[in-house]
């Protein structure tokens, strides 16, 4: 079963804050989607609020964020994009819906 994060995140209103933290998520997006047992690392942005934005964290099994977790730019992301947020990181955990079929 495929296990999934969804992250809300909302940037200071700022043009800068807004802008690091876009360029933040493409840039993690990209060194994340290549962790083992990682099937997406999807980011987005809202089309109504430049301020908004959203994560989707795909992976094999709830046992696969280890992977995810240990890659050293973990250590990197909170510190650079937790004074860039207006308020806390909304992390919600899913287990994807399977067809019995």
């Amino acid at each position: 079963m495929v296990y999934t994060i969804v992250v809300h995140l909302r940037a200071k209103p700022d043009a800068e804050s807004i802008s690091k933290l876009h360029a933040k998520l493409l840039e993690a997006s990209a060194i994340y989607s290549k962790d083992k047992e990682t099937l997406s690392w999807f980011v987005m942005q809202s089309v109504h609020d430049k301020q908004d934005f959203t994560i989707v964290e795909r992976y094999e099994r709830e046992s696969s964020q280890e992977y995810h977790l240990n890659n050293p730019y973990w250590k990197t992301f909170d510190p650079y994009v937790i004074p860039l947020l207006e308020r806390e990181m909304d992390l919600r955990r899913f287990e994807e819906l399977e067809s019995e079929n």
